[in-house]
């Protein structure tokens, strides 16, 4: 697989060996996945494999949109994109991916903020880092606009 990996601009997300016989695995690409892509993917493992797969499927998919990230490279293809970060103790919030920095990223969230001078609370932005094995889950949120 890393063979094919290599010639393309994808990436590997996950490969899940499901009790069913089935072995699934994630594909991703900074500008969305092609189902002729997943296609080939499975074609070149199934050649690659053959006897081997023995009784297993094979099933080669994206990742998916909206599905919380779940390697690196999924941080780093959001970034500039509105985020939902569920955090350890279940709080949610939303904000614009700004940078990832190895297991570090940063989120900027707009919160209310009382200012001297003001007589009413001003909404700024507000930058918060958080580790990436420190909150449940970060997942792109698609904008319908």
């Amino acid at each position: 697989m890393e063979e094919w990996l290599q010639t393309s601009d994808y990436f590997l997300v996950d490969i899940i060996f499901g009790a069913d016989d089935r072995i699934v695995i994630e594909i991703d690409h900074a500008d969305g996945v092609w189902i002729e892509d997943c296609a080939e993917l499975s074609r070149f493992l199934q050649g690659k494999l053959g006897d081997e797969l023995g009784d297993y499927e094979l099933e080669v998919g994206s990742a998916g949109l909206g599905q919380p990230f779940k390697v690196e490279q999924q941080y780093k293809n959001h970034v500039g994109d509105e985020v939902e970060v569920l955090q350890l103790d279940g709080q949610k919030l939303k904000g614009v991916l700004k940078t990832v920095d190895g297991r570090n990223f940063t989120v900027t969230v707009q919160e209310k903020q009382t200012v001297e001078g003001k007589k009413r609370p001003v909404i700024v932005d507000i930058d918060k880092t958080f580790s990436m094995d420190e909150v449940k889950s970060v997942k792109y949120l698609l904008a319908f606009k």
